[in-house]
């Protein structure tokens, strides 16, 4: 007895969608290949490093202010310029308003004998931060000796004295890996 003629459709039928699946099924996986790109990557949306000028010259243009700080127990009575107005200055370093890729930068302060302090950008903007930092260049009503500048930083509110940085070299704005 043979079988009906609807039933050996449908067998054929199943024959048929099985073996396009097991054709599907041995074609070889694409593997993800990060070196191949449809267009050339994009560059990074801020400048890093970023150098600050520190001369006399930067400072010069900017307004003083007089900066009172206890540092190891010491009552400091200083001039200079504000970091972060001098960080303004220079639209690559800071712009104008921070926001979107420049709130994961940090701003790098170096010694002349390599000792560094760090901070974010954003808490030396006035707009979004509270740390007010300073580039002093004299104390006590006359310019800083050898050992403690020409330049020197200054956090008058940094409770210790471990953000202050004596013989300041240079300051950099880069952005945080």
């Amino acid at each position: 007895m043979t079988p009906p003629r609807s039933f050996r459709r449908t067998l054929l039928a199943l024959s048929l969608a099985a073996n396009t699946a097991c054709a599907t099924a041995q074609q070889p996986q694409r593997v993800h290949d990060p070196t191949l790109r449809a267009s050339a990557p994009r560059p990074p949306e801020v400048p890093s490093p970023v150098a600050v000028p520190l001369d006399a010259a930067a400072r010069s243009r900017l307004p003083r202010e007089r900066v009172r700080a206890e540092v190891n127990d010491e009552a400091l009575q200083c001039e200079g310029v504000s970091l972060a107005e001098l960080l303004r200055r220079n639209e690559r370093a800071m712009p104008q308003r921070l926001h979107g890729p420049h709130l994961a930068r940090y701003v790098l302060a170096t010694a002349r004998d390599g000792r560094r302090a760090l901070f974010s950008l954003a808490e030396l903007d006035p707009a979004t931060g509270s740390t007010r930092a300073y580039v002093v260049d004299r104390c006590g009503g006359a310019p800083l000796d050898r050992a403690t500048g020409p330049l020197r930083l200054l956090v008058p509110s940094g409770g210790n004295a471990a953000r202050n940085v004596r013989q300041l070299l240079a300051v950099a704005v880069i952005v945080a890996p």
